[in-house]
C-alpha cells in the first residue's frame, strides 16, 4: 500500500457502487481525514469517526450514495489558481459539477476556495 489516499478514494469508490450504507478504510493518516473533512462539507459523505486498532486506526464512513467518481490526481501536479480553469475542464464533467481537492499553503481546499483566495497548490484529488 503506497498511496492511502489512493486507497481510501477507492475503497469509497467501491462501496458506492455497490450501493453499501457504510465502509471502512485502513490506514486513517492525517491527509485522509482532511480530506474526509472536506467531502463532508460538501455533502459527499455522511459522518466518521477513528477507531483505534492499535496500529495504524480505521475510518468508518457513512455512505449517502452521492459519489458518482472519486480518485486520486497522479502526479500530484503544481497549479496556480490561473490554471485551475484548465484543470476543471480536464477533470470534472461540468463548470459547477464537482469539486478538485488541492493542498495550499494554507491547508487542504476545494479548488473554489482556492479561486476566492487567489491561492494555488497541489492537485490531490478530484469527486463529483
Amino acid at each position: 500500500m503506497l498511496d492511502p489516499l489512493a486507497n481510501a478514494l477507492s475503497t469509497i469508490m467501491n462501496n458506492e457502487e455497490r450501493g453499501k450504507k457504510e465502509c471502512i478504510v485502513s490506514p486513517a493518516p492525517k491527509l485522509v481525514a482532511n480530506v474526509l473533512r472536506l467531502l463532508q462539507k460538501h455533502g459527499y459523505i455522511g459522518e466518521f469517526e477513528f477507531i483505534d486498532d492499535g496500529r495504524f486506526g480505521k475510518f468508518r464512513i457513512q455512505l449517502l450514495g452521492r459519489i458518482n467518481k472519486c480518485g486520486v490526481i497522479k502526479p500530484r501536479f503544481s497549479v496556480s489558481y490561473k490554471e485551475i480553469d484548465k484543470w476543471i475542464q480536464k477533470l470534472l464533467p461540468g463548470k459547477d459539477l464537482g469539486i478538485l481537492i488541492l493542498t495550499t499553503s494554507k491547508g487542504l481546499m476545494t479548488h473554489k476556495e482556492a479561486l476566492v483566495n487567489k491561492i494555488g497548490g497541489q492537485l490531490l484529488a478530484y469527486v463529483y
